[in-house]
């Protein structure tokens, strides 16, 4: 298969920005990460660094790509933050991290946290993976709805980080066709760029990168003085090579 993509990311009105993004493709494959560091936690910036380059570097490494194998590169990448916490100063590094990878005709993606994958096929948004957030258990639980998943209290208390001794990531895979398309995103995005018009602006977009900024338009106007950081890689499945 043949893909396309853009990355973006933005400090937002931070001092400094906590979040990673990777992207290569080559020899047919594409491996696509994002990683978004706690803030709060010190060091963010360097747990998602460290996990970027470890879910990145594993994945063009993999012989044979399936969820499982996905999975186990989260644990790496999960052992490779710990380490690092053994550094002075960086005991309570942590980070989300979200990974797609493209190949021979299937996507396999996996997360943790609440930095997000969406899914596009034939213009539809057909999945959206789930945070592992408190917020996100209400919204499970019929406690809220999902828009108020968007402004609830609770929504940066997270469940599941790479930085925990106990490593649980969701993976999920996907037979892939020309014209579907995929958004990696962290939370400063996506809070402020709703489904619905995250696939309005894909049907007015030709390329990765113009349908990433027709949603920063959008973005721009809503986003308080001091958000946070916001990141996004868009991907395009393009046909065959």
């Amino acid at each position: 298969m043949e893909f396309s993509f853009y990355s973006y990311t933005n400090p937002g009105g931070r001092d400094h920005n906590e979040d990673s993004v990777r992207c290569v493709v080559q020899e047919g494959r594409g491996v696509f990460v994002l990683a978004d560091g706690l803030g709060g936690h010190h060091c963010g910036e360097i747990a998602s660094a460290t996990a970027a380059e470890s879910l990145l570097s594993g994945c063009l490494a993999l012989s044979n790509s399936d969820c499982e194998a996905l999975e186990m590169q989260f644990q790496g990448a999960n052992c490779r933050v710990l380490e690092g916490q053994k550094i002075p100063g960086q005991e309570e590094m942590k980070t989300t991290a979200v990974t797609l990878l493209l190949e021979k005709g299937a996507a396999l993606w996996a997360h943790v946290g609440d930095s997000r994958l969406y899914r596009f096929s034939g213009g539809e948004l057909v999945q959206t993976t789930r945070d592992h957030s408190v917020t996100y258990m209400k919204y499970l639980g019929g406690d809220i709805s999902y828009l108020d998943v968007y402004h609830d209290d609770d929504r940066s208390s997270l469940l599941r980080t790479l930085g925990k001794p106990a490593c649980q990531p969701e993976s999920g895979q996907a037979d892939i066709r020309p014209g579907d398309a995929f958004l990696l995103c962290s939370d400063g995005f996506w809070e402020f760029v709703y489904d619905e018009e995250m696939q309005a602006d894909l049907l007015k977009a030709e390329t990765p990168e113009q349908w990433v900024r027709l949603m920063l338009l959008r973005h721009i106007r809503r986003t308080p003085p001091g958000n946070d950081n916001f990141s996004a890689i868009a991907v395009f499945v393009e046909g065959e090579v």
